[in-house]
């Protein structure tokens, strides 16, 4: 937004004449969207297929800093969270609501920044946005999320279905978005030193996308489709890795091996690790906000994901007498611990 373009703030527009800007730039896409925005609430058909649904809440300071979150990237990231829990349940994402609160600091012009980013995950993955709420803040940006998806009966996939045997893998890698954050953590140190210093982010794109623009993984879910190919269980990596892999054992009843070396790192991910000495396998255990998708398949289905490199198989399930551990590079077994994701 341009310092010199006079911005309007929220008050000259009010309430609803801001849900109307907003919403003027929607279009539906999907057919089970039968009434989207404009009534007291959207009407659905998702003929006889079974619904899916997802929340999620992001809060200033907590979730994101505006500090280097740009608000087109921050409307972007807000929608894709929401979709790949929906992907995690081997379904198709169909229709998201949004709710927002904002202080006055706002302008509308920000808002529609925010919205932007917004309508644009959405187009990209086919979703309507169908409706929402606005509201006032005393201070900052809250912003909550609900997906609606639709799966075939029998088809959609739990946490609680991994079984002795299974092999444990991993969509991607793991690790790049939480070095992405640190790197941004970094240079905003930097700059609050010395507002002259220009951010050193060279040679480290691809950690600041994952951190600020994430994509979920809806390539895997049509991959799975179309090689017949029913993970027994699945789950989103939101929290960190070893969190992940430790609900998935909780809520199926069983233990897992996870070798080190299988685990799939960034070779920007490992160089950057080290270069602030952090064990790059501690980055990908613990860090968060990957949005890749962590399941477990039959033996008998390995081979068809052998050679995909979009997949990683990085362990097995066993009994539950023998605990959840991750086997080190030297064969030392350390067992596994959900330290998970910390916000700022």
């Amino acid at each position: 937004m341009s310092a010199e373009k006079k911005l309007t703030q929220l008050s000259e527009v009010g309430e609803f004449g801001l849900i109307k800007l907003l919403s003027n730039k929607i279009t539906i896409e999907n057919k089970s969207t039968l009434k989207g925005i404009g009534d007291d609430a959207a009407v659905l058909d998702f003929s006889g297929k079974q619904v899916v649904v997802s929340t999620d809440l992001l809060v200033e300071n907590v979730h994101f800093d505006l500090a280097y979150v740009p608000l087109k990237h921050l409307g972007y990231k807000s929608i894709v969270v929401n979709l790949s829990d929906i992907y995690a349940m081997n379904a198709k994402p169909t229709q998201v609501t949004i709710s927002i609160a904002m202080s006055s600091r706002f302008p509308v012009e920000a808002v529609e920044e925010l919205y932007e980013g917004m309508r644009l995950a959405c187009k990209r993955y086919g979703v309507d946005i169908v409706g929402g709420d606005t509201s006032s803040s005393i201070k900052g940006l809250i912003i909550s999320v609900t997906a609606l998806g639709e799966v075939e009966k029998g088809k959609a996939v739990y946490r609680n279905g991994a079984k002795l045997n299974d092999i444990l893998c991993v969509t991607g890698d793991v690790g790049a978005a939480y070095m992405g954050l640190q790197l941004l953590e970094r240079e905003k140190q930097v700059f609050k030193t010395d507002p002259n210093m220009q951010p050193e982010l060279e040679n480290y794109e691809y950690l600041i996308e994952r951190q600020l623009k994430p994509e979920p993984r809806n390539d895997a879910i049509t991959f799975f489709a179309e090689n017949g190919i029913l993970p027994t269980s699945m789950i989103d990596i939101s929290d960190g890795l070893s969190s992940e892999i430790l609900h998935i054992c909780e809520e199926s009843n069983v233990g897992c091996r996870v070798y080190e070396d299988k685990i799939p790192l960034d070779p920007d991910t490992d160089r950057f690790a080290r270069e602030l000495n952090i064990d790059p396998s501690i980055a990908a255990l613990n860090g968060g906000e990957d949005y890749e998708l962590l399941f477990t398949i039959s033996p008998f289905d390995y081979e068809k994901i052998r050679n995909n490199p979009v997949f990683s198989a990085i362990g097995h399930i066993t009994d539950i007498e023998r605990g959840t551990f991750l086997v080190a590079r030297d064969e030392s077994e350390i067992p596994l611990e959900a330290q998970g994701w910390r916000h700022n």
